[in-house]
């Protein structure tokens, strides 16, 4: 009775489809991951939004669209279909109007604030989700659930171990100046001893005062220090009012 039981669990979790092939499915998936990573790493290298996470979450999500695009309905494509009148159905019509229409959910948790925008992996999270609800639906459990397990584990994982490219400060830089060419011309180098980037900039002149307002939005992989801000406003004169605001990402 217990081998009936077993057996009866196993054919429902594999669907038509044989444990081989589930194992490789599960294998792309895997493969998916390592090919997101890679382009997360060099993103999250140069500063851009997107980073490993989003990366690797998006590449799994499409990976296993796929797979449930050409393999989801193989029950239907076979002949007179599993169920009395669902020979020569169409589902993937449905299936490629949730892909696309779970989009505009997802973009409703992206904003931008203080130069920093967030949201993204959150929304690429709420994508893959979509898709392993096709793959249930479809019948690829055991695909559907090792995606979903996958993407947790990576979620948990990389939360509690940050990886350098992921680990920056966004710094919100206000200066008020007299001399603003040449104190640009020392801001710039000295962003590029801190290993800065400018993600945002943005000046006004005041002609009755003499004075210019820079307004910078800096990415840095580390927290410029009151100790080195400091040191950087006694050594320049000119700098009559300054502000720095941080925050993580």
């Amino acid at each position: 009775m217990t081998e009936s039981i077993a057996g009866a669990a196993s054919d429902i979790l594999l669907g038509d489809l044989t444990l081989h092939t589930n194992l490789h499915f599960c294998l792309r998936l895997l493969l998916a991951c390592i090919c997101g990573a890679a382009i997360g790493i060099e993103r999250s290298r140069h500063f851009k939004e997107a980073g490993i996470r989003t990366h690797i979450i998006v590449c799994v999500g499409a990976a296993l669209a796929m797979i449930v695009s050409k393999y989801g309905f193989v029950d239907l494509s076979l002949g007179g279909g599993t169920f009395p009148g669902t020979g020569g159905a169409d589902p993937a019509r449905i299936a490629a109007q949730v892909v696309s229409g779970i989009s505009f959910l997802g973009a409703g948790v992206i904003f931008k604030r203080e130069g920093l925008v967030r949201g993204l992996t959150t929304a690429a999270g709420v994508w893959v989700t979509a898709n392993v609800g096709l793959a249930v639906g479809a019948g690829l459990l055991l695909v559907g659930f090792f995606t979903a397990l996958t993407v947790c584990f990576l979620q948990v994982l990389m939360h509690r171990l940050v990886i350098e490219p992921e680990s920056y400060s966004t710094n919100q830089l206000h200066f008020t100046v007299k001399n603003g060419y040449e104190f640009l011309q020392s801001l710039t180098e000295q962003l590029d001893e801190w290993n800065g980037t400018v993600v945002e900039s943005a000046y006004s002149r005041n002609q009755e005062e003499g004075t210019t307002d820079y307004d910078l939005t800096v990415r840095l992989r580390k927290e410029i220090s009151y100790a080195e801000m400091k040191e950087f406003i006694n050594a320049h004169e000119e700098i009559i009012e300054c502000t720095n605001s941080t925050a993580k990402k």
